[in-house]
């Protein structure tokens, strides 16, 4: 049974300066534009030590009772059971059941309340940090992390969206720019348009291109702009793309590895996000949708989470058996929880008083979990936080000063709402 309804919400109706990944860019794993100019093991420990940012988007609002923090017995509980995982006395919900092997390597927050239970502006405080404010646009947690982690010093794209959609770039890096802005792809498969037509040959490709520059440098040299700077940098990271396009192609994994991550849109996306982190992409945001659930709330948590668990759970192994899961952040939110009570159409509805994210990789203590509900659900009981801390935990858990700005036209904005300061007991 697929999820077909939704709440009738609004919401619900590539530089000059990289030209060594442009060159070299044909060898899959290129690590931060180096190429072949780095010795193997050398390069291998860039890759590892280069930090990165993975954000699953549960759009709805996920369960947090029938994920991080259920409450089996009571009567918010609903019917499944809580059961054990790798953190000895940490339990989560049973629709999880290959996620809750790899809780060792993860953390839950069960203590969030963003008192906000709005689609739209409970995603763009769980996506900024910040509540929206009028006459202020501010840049999204992938832009922020691929600014502030140098994604404009690598070959690809430091800011992608892997989902159904694919083509063009977001609107969301605001006042840093749209190259720091996301890139849609999807489908497991190379973006669309990223290979040479087949009447073009190679050397005419060649020619063409370094034909460009030379007019490129020649109208920059009289009327450079920051316009024409963002056009020359997107051209040629096109062009850096298109030379390690098989980086987004998940049919080149072995076949016993695409077999663990499944056949679902989801396990696909999750080894394509894997692929791409694993050669220099500096964010990733894989989405998962239909949490919205107004109605039968029981079936579709477990049908979504069905498809959820296998895919989520070998990423996060698969990361850390490369050894990336320690320069990685694994983000799992949405921007809401929902409501402990089930209304009369089996649902629960939108909820933003007492819910939960999990978090692992990078910065952020294994095992951990941070704050607790009381013993329905209905509010926090301890260690309460909300968007503002969990930013500034996230700019941490990857080696950033969370306190640090961006430095725009000469004025300082800070990377994250001042207001506020990290989780410091989950930071190792």
């Amino acid at each position: 049974m697929k999820c077909t309804y939704a709440c009738n919400s609004a919401e619900h109706t590539m530089a000059r300066r990289q030209f060594l990944g442009g060159v070299l860019g044909g060898a899959v794993g290129v690590v931060g534009g180096l190429g072949a100019l780095a010795q193997p093991s050398f390069a291998e420990q860039l890759k590892k030590e280069q930090k990165r940012v993975l954000v699953f988007n549960m759009a709805g609002g996920l369960s947090q009772l029938e994920s991080w923090d259920p409450k089996p017995g009571t009567d918010t509980g609903g019917p499944f059971r809580a059961i054990p995982t790798s953190v000895p006395g940490t339990h989560i919900s049973e629709l999880l059941p290959k996620t809750a092997e790899q809780m060792h390597h993860l953390a839950v927050i069960r203590s969030i309340n963003t008192r906000q239970g709005d689609h739209g502006k409970g995603s763009y405080e769980m996506f900024h940090g910040r509540r929206q404010t009028p006459g202020m646009v501010y840049p999204n947690i992938g832009a922020v992390m691929a600014k502030a982690l140098g994604s404009d010093k690598r070959s690809l794209p430091g800011h992608v969206v892997v989902s159904n959609s694919t083509g063009g770039r977001g609107n969301n890096a605001a006042y840093l720019g749209p190259q720091f802005a996301s890139i849609s792809v999807g489908s497991g498969q190379p973006p669309n348009n990223s290979a040479r037509p087949d009447g073009l040959e190679e050397k005419a490709d060649l020619l063409r291109n370094d034909f460009r520059r030379q007019v490129n440098d020649q109208f920059t040299a009289r009327r450079r702009t920051a316009k024409t700077d963002i056009y020359t940098q997107n051209y040629e990271q096109a062009i850096s793309l298109m030379n390690q396009r098989d980086v987004f192609d998940i049919s080149k994994e072995p076949q016993a590895v695409q077999d663990r991550y499944g056949d679902s849109e989801f396990g696909k996306h999750c080894l394509m996000a894997r692929r791409l982190l694993e050669n220099g992409v500096t964010f990733v945001q894989v989405s998962h949708s239909n949490y919205d659930t107004h109605n039968e709330n029981f079936n579709f948590h477990l049908e979504q989470l069905g498809e959820v668990d296998a895919p989520f759970s070998t990423i996060v192994a698969d990361l850390h058996e490369r050894g990336l899961l320690e320069s990685t952040l694994i983000v799992m939110l949405s921007e809401f929880g929902r409501t402990p009570n089930i209304n009369k159409y089996y649902g629960r509805d939108h909820w933003g008083n007492a819910w939960s994210v999990c978090l692992g990789g990078a910065g952020i203590q294994p095992g951990a979990v941070i704050g607790k509900t009381n013993d329905n659900g209905t509010a926090v009981a301890d260690r309460e936080v909300d968007h503002g801390h969990l930013f500034h935990t996230y700019l941490r858990a990857v080696g950033l000063d969370n306190k640090g700005s961006f430095n725009v036209g000469g004025k300082p904005i800070p990377m994250a709402d001042p207001a506020y300061d990290c989780i410091e007991e989950l930071i190792i």
